[in-house]
């Protein structure tokens, strides 16, 4: 069962009752309200921006890798490099599924943050070629 804006439920029961959105939708709730156009797209767009992240790291650090010898041991390069990897990736799903409940705005905050954290820097300094 679903109100229309305007009426409001009473009663017992009353909280178990959603409402129907301009757009026609329903919104239970508990649930969250879907999400407009514009968070959509830029989700996607950051997603992209992640996934290129993540190869950047995988480039840059493979062409780090006999640079790396001489500082660390290659066990714990091994380990950092795919950390490194897998960072962008563990971010974003953990963002994404720790803000369900949160405003739009605020998970774009913490994916834009990420962005800025995990930035792949031997990829930036290096680049696929190098110098």
């Amino acid at each position: 069962m679903a109100l229309p804006d305007g009426y409001t439920a009473v009663g017992r029961g009353s909280d178990e009752v959603g409402r129907i959105e301009p757009d026609g939708t329903v919104t239970m709730p508990g649930e969250p309200a879907p999400l407009g156009n514009v968070v959509l797209v830029s989700l996607g767009i950051l997603g992209g921006v992640y996934a290129l992240f993540t190869i950047g790291w995988i480039i840059g650090g493979l062409r780090l890798e006999g640079t790396a010898q001489f500082l660390v041991s290659p066990v714990g390069y091994r380990f950092a490099f795919w950390l490194a990897v897998i960072a962008p990736a563990l971010w974003f799903a953990t963002v994404y599924l720790l803000t369900r409940l949160s405003k739009p705005w605020l998970r774009l905050v913490w994916l834009i943050g990420g962005l800025a954290l995990l930035v792949p820097w031997p990829f930036v300094m290096i680049g696929a070629v190098g110098q």
